[in-house]
């Protein structure tokens, strides 16, 4: 028997809440809690979603903050030490977007 499953889900949101949320962060307009819950609510709709569809497996792991090369280099421990980021926490891993990848792209 087939079983159905997809590669990675649409991070953003539906209303694009992911980057409103963001947005609103590097503002200073809400605390790194309320970004933390919108990606924990993103994440669980997304994965009921996925099981609403019927869906045999629901995609974990595919979740990004931002950046999904910088979010690999983090979860492996392969961001070098020289550049002083630490992108376990959300802080540094934005500075790092803007620091080290010196990059505009918008993943």
């Amino acid at each position: 028997m087939a079983s159905a499953h997809i590669l990675g889900f649409p991070r953003i949101g539906a209303q694009r809440e992911l980057k409103f949320a963001q947005e609103a962060y590097w503002r200073g307009e809400v605390s790194l809690a309320t970004l933390h819950d919108t990606g924990r609510d993103l994440r669980a709709r997304h994965w009921a979603l996925q099981q609403q569809a019927g869906l045999d497996l629901v995609s974990v792991g595919d979740f990004t903050w931002y950046d999904q090369v910088l979010s690999t280099l983090a979860l492996l421990g392969a961001l070098p030490v020289r550049f002083g980021f630490d992108a376990r926490t959300l802080d540094d891993y934005f500075v790092a977007l803007t620091k080290w990848f010196d990059t505009n792209y918008h993943g």
